[in-house]
């Protein structure tokens, strides 16, 4: 029998960043080499992929290890662009900047797809995406078509900078769309244990769907 060992405990007072919390639908970017796929038929690329050629023909076409393909996902599926496939329209809007989002490289890049029609709206007449990973984009490296969550702060984890973050947000407002006044609340990233935690403004006791 193999021994299990007891896993590392992370310190608590630990650097944190603290960012806003966007209310839209979780997303991601999935951009992968042939070579690398899990499922690597081409059947599920010609279903999947967002950027193949117009031309494409599923019974001529050859891949060869280096092709990138791009995907896009929801929080539990993959996405095409049929109608009931997509999600608020995020798989076209993936495709249409195809040649954009292939500068994230290869990876999983995880994001918000938010703005018209999508919970709160945000007083937005269009969509956005804005990327999680804050210790990887930012305005100078990002591809244009994307935001990236805003940091309200970062610093050791403590509840104060936690609460000071939260009240911040309620007295200014969003973040990432200014003057809009109703934000969801923040996302808390503890480094050391490489953990999420999210705060609301409103209804932070309850569980998530609760109807109480």
């Amino acid at each position: 029998m193999e021994f299990q060992k007891f896993k590392k405990i992370p310190r608590l007072s630990r650097n944190c960043i603290i960012t806003e919390k966007i209310d839209g639908t979780n997303a991601s970017i999935v951009i992968k080499s042939y070579s690398f796929l899990d499922v690597s038929d081409c059947q599920f690329i010609t279903k999947y992929a967002l950027n193949l050629p117009e031309d494409f023909n599923e019974g001529t076409f050859n891949f060869s290890e280096q092709d990138l393909f791009l995907f896009a996902g929801s929080k539990s599926r993959w996405l095409d662009t049929s109608s009931n496939g997509d999600n608020y329209g995020f798989a076209k809007w993936v495709k249409e900047n195809a040649e954009e989002l292939l500068k994230l490289g290869g990876g999983i890049h995880y994001g918000e797809w938010y703005g018209k029609r999508i919970q709160r709206n945000y007083g937005l007449n269009e969509k956005r995406f804005a990327l999680f990973n804050v210790g990887k984009w930012d305005d100078e490296n990002k591809p244009n078509c994307c935001e990236v969550v805003p940091i309200i702060a970062e610093g050791i984890f403590d509840t104060d900078l936690i609460n000071a973050s939260l009240h911040s947000l309620i007295d200014t407002g969003s973040y990432i769309v200014p003057g809009f006044k109703n934000p969801e609340g923040i996302i808390i990233y503890h480094k050391a244990s490489g953990q999420l935690f999210k705060k609301t403004i409103e209804n932070d006791e309850k569980p998530k769907n609760s109807k109480e």
